[in-house]
């Protein structure tokens, strides 16, 4: 499959949707539904995974991030999904 492809492909937009909407749940849990230290230890684990991309395919994971904040309808998760990459340290490192 060439760049172009998986640039297009609906399944990468799909499944990063999905990504931040467990990400975001995790976060809005209480105590009583998930135990904190369980979600803190679940969300580092998928930031230390992104962060370990190589640098092209993290920076496919900002465009479609962006892209999605861009379309989405519901304020609340469009700024989840604009801040997204700085609370997985993704961003803001290179702009400090």
């Amino acid at each position: 499959m060439t760049d172009v492809h998986a640039v297009r492909d609906p399944l990468v937009p799909a499944l990063t949707g999905m990504l931040v909407d467990v990400v975001w749940w995790l976060e809005s849990c209480g105590d009583e539904e998930v135990d904190p230290d369980s979600a803190v230890k679940i969300m580092e684990s998928v930031g230390g995974e992104l962060l370990r991309l190589p640098s092209g395919l993290r920076e496919r994971l900002l465009h479609v991030l962006a892209d999605l904040a861009e379309a989405e309808q519901d304020p609340a998760r469009r700024d989840f999904l604009k801040g997204f990459p700085f609370a997985i340290g993704m961003a803001g490192a290179e702009e400090s």
